[in-house]
């Protein structure tokens, strides 16, 4: 029998007074996995309730002490990573050995948010820097929480991507309601477990789960949250910044990762990079490349390279560790068909794919793809790419900058300098030269524009974006 997975609430693990719950099911198995409770709106006031009470007592604690907790939190999901990664691959279908290494990546950001934290200093200003200051003024600025952390994590990386806020955020002196994603809550609990083990005061963390239609905008907009950080869909980013009210927020969010190969490129290298930038994981990342810019020059060979590495790419289950496995949903395998048969019926070359067992996409290749194609613009978030030919430079940055996303770019080129000025003109949080887009190193600034996101994270930006100056003027007599 499945187990029905409770909430956390103020250091215990209830039941909801609602007396429902949700069904998990894996995208693989094709089976319940568990249940998580249907939260009530009134759990979740007790449940932000607690974190505002203890926040201010989880301030006062030094950042040592405080990062006691998250060493201990690192310790306990180590010892429970072999149980984490299982949960991840049923729940999420991501691969055996990616889950396992998920996990260990989690760990090494907490390290590192611990002891970035504990490396972050203030400041004091003397006034007579100024015009008509004087040395009898001193500023003192330090950093400060801003309260309570609303983090609302993705289904794709159920525990990095949680622990990517989090930990920021419970270094820092903030406490923390945690909403996972629901294809992902089962993986958050695991987490959360561990963090329970570590003996967490009361209330610095509640999960909360639950219906996004009862729960979802009735969370954003609560009065007590001080923060949101969020990773998700697009279309769910705009409905948080238009019903949030002067709080900060900090969201990544979806992307449209060209991959721009220029006459004068590497193709085996480039193809290398292309095809394990697109199609890990079945391109279920925000980060993945979902369109190639190529040159017409070298476009039929950086075709046939890339499509011969696609042909031996690993299909099926992720307890074989194969790299493309079943998307989330059906409804998400829908999207990604609607896309390839558009494609399809305007004209695009197929030179490999296009064949679906349930919600099991094979990697699909489209080359001559034009702008009127759907696939040319649309966010995939699956195994299906896009050749579109370019004739200049200039052409591919006006084809990269004219799509609603900007969250990262590939430039492949011999010619650094010139990779240089096209990364300064590409309308995207960064520019990856002579490298597939992806998340890390996560110290890195991670940045998305336009439809991609607002605000920095990347660690040390996460704790920045999760306090406040505070200003102390001493006025010397």
């Amino acid at each position: 029998m499945n187990k029905t997975y409770k909430y956390y609430q103020n250091r215990e693990w209830r039941k909801s007074a609602s007396g429902e719950t949700i069904s998990i099911s894996s995208p693989y198995l094709k089976k319940e996995i568990g249940k998580v409770q249907a939260m009530t709106r009134d759990e979740l006031d007790e449940s932000i309730a607690g974190a505002k009470q203890a926040q201010k007592q989880w301030a006062s604690l030094t950042v040592r002490e405080r990062g006691t907790y998250l060493y201990k939190w690192i310790d306990e999901l180590l010892d429970a990573k072999e149980s984490i990664a299982k949960c991840i691959m049923q729940e999420v279908g991501k691969g055996y050995n990616d889950a396992l290494k998920e996990v260990e990546r989690t760990a090494d950001f907490i390290r590192y948010t611990i002891e970035e934290a504990y490396h972050m200093h203030g400041e004091s200003m003397m006034g007579e820097n100024f015009v008509g200051g004087s040395r009898s003024k001193v500023a003192i600025v330090h950093r400060v929480p801003l309260g309570v952390v609303l983090a609302i994590a993705p289904f794709n990386y159920p525990v990095n991507l949680s622990a990517s806020k989090i930990a920021p955020a419970l270094i820092s002196g903030n406490t923390v309601i945690f909403k996972p994603a629901t294809q992902g809550a089962i993986s958050g609990v695991k987490m959360i477990e561990a963090l329970h083990k570590t003996g967490l005061p009361k209330g610095v963390l509640n999960l909360v789960t639950g219906r996004g239609s009862v729960i979802g905008d009735y969370l954003v907009e609560h009065k007590d949250i001080n923060m949101i950080s969020f990773t998700g869909g697009s279309s769910n980013g705009f409905r948080i910044a238009q019903k949030t009210k002067m709080i900060p927020i900090v969201m990544e969010l979806g992307g449209k990762d060209p991959a721009i190969v220029r006459a004068d490129a590497d193709l085996a290298f480039a193809a290398d990079h292309i095809v394990a930038g697109a199609f890990s994981y079945s391109g279920q990342r925000c980060t993945a490349i979902k369109r190639v810019l190529a040159h017409e020059s070298i476009a039929d060979e950086l075709a046939m390279l890339v499509q011969k590495k696609i042909e031996g790419l690993t299909v099926g289950s992720p307890e074989d560790n194969c790299t493309i496995v079943p998307l989330i949903d059906d409804s998400s395998a829908d999207f990604v068909q609607g896309l390839i048969d558009d494609a399809v019926e305007k004209g695009a070359k197929l030179l490999v794919g296009n064949k679906r067992e349930s919600n099991l996409i094979y990697p699909t290749l489209f080359d001559h793809v034009t702008t009127e194609m759907r696939i040319a613009w649309e966010e995939p978030f699956g195994p299906v790419l896009p050749i579109i030919r370019v004739q200049s430079d200039e052409e591919a940055i006006q084809l990269a900058n004219e799509s609603e996303f900007g969250l990262q770019a590939s430039i492949f080129t011999k010619d650094v300098t010139v990779a240089f000025k096209m990364a300064n003109e590409i309308e995207t949080g960064s520019v990856q030269i002579n490298g597939r887009t992806e998340r890390g190193p996560d110290h890195f600034p991670f940045v998305g524009v336009k439809s991609s996101g607002t605000g920095t994270q990347g660690i040390r930006k996460s704790i920045e974006s999760m306090t406040r100056d505070k200003v102390t003027v001493l006025n010397l007599q």
